[in-house]
C-alpha cells in the first residue's frame, strides 16, 4: 500500500487504543480491494476536539471505542435512526463535512450469535455491562429476537437505570438491572442461556481478568465475549472448561 496525497484516511479512537487489531484488519483489506486508503490508531482523550480535527482534516471514517462512545454523540452532525435509539456510536462517516453517527454493534453481536446456530426464543440472557457496547446489544436484542428474560449487570447506577428502562420499553421479555455483585451475578447466572460480556475486562493487558467466577458457569450456556484482544479471553477459556 502506498500512501501518497489522494490517500483517504480513517482510524479508530479510543482509550487505550494499543490493543487495537482494526488497523491490521482494515488496511488488509483496503489492499485486498486495491482501494486507496489508509486506516491508523488515535489515543484520544478529549472525544471533542478528536472530531473537530476529523472534520478539520478531511478525515473520511473514524471507528469509536471505549470509553467514547456515548459522549462522542452530542459532537456529531446526523445520528442514524438505530444509533439514536440505541443511545451510542460505534462509526463515524465524514460526508463531505457532514458527519454522521452510526451504531453497528447490536446488529453484529445478534448475526454472529445467529450464525452459530444460538436460539435466542424463549431464552434468558445476561448483559455484563451498561456502556456502549452493551446499550447496542441489549436494545438490538430487545427489538430483535425473542428473548423471555434479559438481566443487564453494569458498575455505574444511573446508566443501569436508564438502559434498564429503555430496553424495556422494546420488549416484552423481563427485563431486570442491576449493580454487578456476588449476588446478583449469581442470582442471574442461575437460569442464563445466554452470558454476553460488554466490558473491557480480560483486555490485553489485563489478560488474566475475568468477571465471572468459573464456578458460575456450566453446559449448555453460551458465552459471547465482545474482547478480542486476546482472541480467547480467560472467560472464554474458563466457560469451554
Amino acid at each position: 500500500m502506498e500512501i501518497d496525497a489522494k490517500t483517504i484516511l480513517c482510524a479508530v479512537i479510543g482509550k487505550p487504543i494499543g490493543h487495537s487489531l482494526s488497523p491490521a484488519i482494515h488496511n488488509a483489506a483496503f489492499r485486498a480491494t486495491n482501494l486507496n486508503y489508509c486506516y491508523t490508531a488515535f489515543e484520544v482523550s478529549d472525544i471533542e476536539q478528536a472530531i473537530q480535527g476529523m472534520r478539520g482534516l478531511g478525515i473520511r471514517g473514524f471507528s469509536i471505542t471505549i470509553p467514547h462512545k456515548v459522549a462522542a454523540m452530542p459532537h456529531v452532525d446526523e445520528l442514524d435512526p438505530v444509533a439514536q435509539s440505541i443511545g451510542s456510536i460505534n462509526t463515524l462517516i465524514n460526508n463531505e463535512g457532514v458527519l454522521k453517527g452510526y451504531n453497528t454493534d447490536g446488529i453484529g453481536a445478534l448475526r454472529a450469535i445467529e450464525s452459530a446456530g444460538i436460539a435466542l426464543e424463549g431464552a434468558e440472557a445476561t448483559i455484563l455491562g451498561s456502556g456502549g457496547a452493551a446499550r447496542a446489544i441489549a436494545c438490538t436484542l430487545a427489538a430483535k429476537s425473542d428473548l423471555a428474560k434479559l438481566n443487564i449487570l453494569g458498575v455505574v447506577e444511573e446508566e443501569v437505570k436508564n438502559l434498564t428502562k429503555n430496553v424495556a420499553r422494546q420488549t416484552s421479555a423481563k427485563v431486570v438491572g442491576e449493580l454487578i455483585g456476588e449476588e446478583t451475578l449469581e442470582a442471574a447466572m442461575a437460569n442464563t442461556g445466554i452470558l454476553i460480556h460488554c466490558t473491557p475486562t480480560g483486555m490485553h493487558p489485563n489478560i488474566d481478568e475475568s468477571i465471572v467466577p468459573p464456578r458460575l458457569m456450566s453446559a449448555p450456556l453460551v458465552v459471547f465475549d465482545i474482547v478480542y484482544n486476546p482472541m480467547e479471553t480467560k472467560l472464554l477459556r474458563e466457560a469451554k472448561e
